[in-house]
């Protein structure tokens, strides 16, 4: 491995560049060679020494009172924003997906920063972590923002070589070679690259003590002061937000004490006997959301010592090569793996209105209704709305955003909707009202068009529906 991955290097021309890209292979380099230790050793968590964490492991949100506004000139904020929109059928960057009255993610993010420095009159920095695959993208996007108050800076993510699963060799054969040949490592890479790209020390420079990290399609993951307060007050390093777990979360991770240190539980690591235990919502009340607050002190702390360490997941894909497809590796890690290797770390439990994530249309309809009034870039939940958010399943037909635009072209009333399943060729009218549990199911062949004004309430539509225009 050393040897191929010499001759990648030796590829690119002397220069900033082949310092740059020579980092980046020696950290890979690290990771492969732990990969191959940790497979060897093949350690795996004692489920018997596993403990709920204490009460100083996992705070309640509404134990933190301290709502001021002081330590905002210590904050920066950073979205992940290495992710495509393809799970969704777009092209590009995820963060530019229109999400809300014509606005992406990335301009959501981008107004509440705005207002929260205009209205406190702050200088809260945001930082976007892009991958290869986004960065060209989001910098026309960025570009906008020029005479806006707000500082956008963004840095690249680490690029590092597929390998063949089989061999456990490079894919790429020079620096050049084609995207599918490299992937961005998982936003564990978050900390070596924030070193990496000056970003960090830039902001230390700036008096900059905390960064709020969060996922780029997360649209609750906005400023609390409140977090922020108890953070400087605690002198935590890192604080997880964890929110209650539904039967809709079972596979998300999870804060755990282990061997009197608290650590984060994914799924790929609990013993096959165990995933149901891990599943229940008994034992494991609540999960991670990915938003983060992380000292950058301690980052570049840790970084220089090459401590951070997190669990290796590899991930497999597959790639054309010539008329074959072929099995390959990718060696991630995840942000909030790293938790165990600050001080003082520990959970806070906060509303579920801090995870509202758009991972599928089915959230983008969530979104996208009435269920949610949007105020400076944040979306709100509509006081009226008795309970959490409906539960919504589409299927396939609506899987495309394009798709479910077209078949959706009208966002219908939810406000009073416990739960939806639409799977078939469906297309809902203009002023469609839904209430209660509406399951509309078409089968193979058929058509159903929900008509202009229809109220549905707790209904099963199967079979045949078109009403004409006359």
């Amino acid at each position: 491995m050393r040897n191929h991955l010499n001759k990648l290097i030796d590829s690119v021309p002397e220069g900033p560049q082949k310092e740059k890209f020579e980092n980046e292979i020696d950290s890979y380099f690290t990771l492969f060679r732990r990969y191959l230790s940790d497979k060897a050793a093949s350690t795996s968590l004692d489920w018997d020494q596993i403990r709920s964490p204490n009460p100083d492991e996992v705070v309640a949100y509404n134990s933190l009172k301290d709502d001021t506004t002081s330590n905002l000139s210590k904050l920066a904020v950073l979205k992940l924003n290495g992710g495509l929109g393809t799970s969704m059928g777009c092209v590009g960057p995820k963060s530019v997906i229109e999400v809300r009255d014509g606005q992406s993610f990335l301009d959501l993010s981008v107004r509440q920063i705005e207002h929260l420095n205009k209205t406190y009159d702050t200088d809260v920095p945001l930082l976007l972590m892009n991958s290869f695959n986004t960065d060209a993208d989001t910098a026309l996007i960025v570009k906008k923002y020029q005479s806006h108050r707000i500082r956008i800076r963004t840095f690249n993510q680490s690029r590092y070589p597929r390998i063949f699963k089989d061999s456990l060799l490079p894919v790429p054969h020079s620096y050049d070679d084609k995207l599918t040949a490299w992937y961005p490592p998982g936003h564990g890479d978050l900390f070596e690259s924030l070193v990496a790209s000056g970003e960090l020390d830039a902001l230390i420079a700036q008096g900059k003590e905390i960064l709020f990290v969060s996922n780029g399609d997360n649209l609750g993951a906005t400023v609390d002061t409140k977090i922020l307060n108890h953070m400087v007050s605690t002198g935590a390093e890192y604080i997880m937000e964890l929110t209650d777990k539904t039967r809709a979360d079972v596979k998300g991770g999870t804060l755990i004490n282990y061997g009197g240190q608290v650590r984060l539980l994914e799924i790929a690591q609990v013993p096959k006997d165990h995933v149901e235990e891990f599943k229940s919502i008994k034992k494991f009340t609540n999960f991670n959301t990915n938003n983060l607050w992380i000292n950058l002190k301690a980052i570049k702390r840790l970084v220089s010592s090459n401590s951070l360490e997190m669990e290796i997941i590899p991930n497999s894909k597959s790639i054309s090569v010539g008329s074959s497809e072929l099995g390959v590796l990718q060696l991630e890690t995840a942000v909030g793996a790293a938790i165990r290797y600050f001080d003082n770390a520990h959970g806070v439990v906060v509303p579920r209105s801090r995870f509202l994530p758009v991972k599928t249309c089915s959230d983008l309809l969530l979104v996208k209704s009435d269920l949610f009034q949007l105020q400076h870039g944040s979306l709100k939940i509509d006081q009226s709305r008795f309970g959490g958010a409906p539960l919504i399943k589409l299927g396939s037909h609506f899987k495309k955003v394009s798709d479910f635009q077209s078949r959706i072209p009208h966002m219908p009333k939810i406000l009073e909707l416990d739960h939806l399943t639409i799977t078939g060729n469906v297309t809902l009218g203009k002023g469609v009202h839904l209430k209660g549990t509406v399951i509309i199911v078409c089968s193979d062949g058929q058509k159903i068009d929900i008509p202009n004004g229809s109220i549905l309430e707790n209904v099963v539509i199967t079979g045949n529906l078109t009403i004409l225009e006359h």
